[in-house]
């Protein structure tokens, strides 16, 4: 998002959780690409489900996919939604994805 945010002839305010420094996760080649942006406005599902949602970003998005995780073992399907930026906020994959399981949950620190 730091490449969005200097690209943007807007004024932007880009929050860190520290606590996220030095915190390994796999990623994609096209996201190890160095043209690759993280657009502002569109959130990512991380893992596709059926029952619930889970809507999260930053830390919380790696405590959300092992809840999901918790719950596919005991047959519930959860999908969970990285928000990726707050403001502008995907409304449409957030309602799409509300539609679609139907329940929802919002998990923030």
């Amino acid at each position: 998002q730091i490449k969005a945010a200097i690209r943007d002839p807007n004024p932007v305010v880009v929050l860190e959780h520290e606590l996220m420094y030095g915190v390994s996760f796999p990623m994609s080649e096209e996201a190890q690409s160095k043209d690759f942006v993280i657009p502002f406005g569109k959130a990512k599902i991380e893992r596709e489900g059926t029952d619930v949602t889970i809507f999260t970003f930053s830390k919380m998005v790696g405590l959300a996919l092992e809840a999901a995780e918790v719950m596919a073992a005991q047959g519930t399907s959860g999908e969970v939604v990285n928000l990726l930026s707050i403001r502008p906020l995907d409304v449409e994959t957030i309602v799409n994805s509300a539609k679609k399981t139907g329940r929802v949950i919002s998990l923030e620190t």
